[in-house]
């Protein structure tokens, strides 16, 4: 089992910064990938960034130039720094995992429990 743990979360005016964190503990195989997406009100969630352990990033249109995603192996943590951010960013993040075993391609999927992430105009 994975337990995935989300912080960095909070209220900031537009143009501020902010960067969460979600911390990995658990069964996580060398295939994997860990990413980031959010959910505003009445609105589905979408994908923000990506990041794969083979180093590839994938990273929604919206918050190309603003945004980076990154990890830490040997913590097995990925972050977002997100960086002029805009009242639409508003939202819960959730942190992603997905991972499998070499070899197979029984992926397991794992989602942390949110984290609200408020820009202020």
């Amino acid at each position: 089992q994975v337990q995935l743990v989300e912080s960095g979360g909070g209220l900031v005016q537009a143009g501020g910064s902010l960067r969460l964190s979600c911390a990995a503990s658990g069964s996580i195989f060398s295939i994997n990938t860990m990413g980031w997406y959010r959910q505003a009100p009445r609105n589905q969630r979408e994908l923000v960034a990506t990041l794969t352990s083979g180093g590839s990033t994938d990273y929604v249109d919206s918050v190309k130039g603003r945004f980076t995603i990154s990890r830490d192996n040997a913590k097995n943590t990925v972050y977002l720094q997100m960086n002029s951010l805009k009242p639409e960013d508003t939202a819960v993040y959730y942190c992603r995992l997905q991972t499998r075993r070499v070899g197979t391609v029984v992926e397991y999927d794992y989602w942390g429990q949110g984290t609200q992430v408020t820009v202020s105009s």
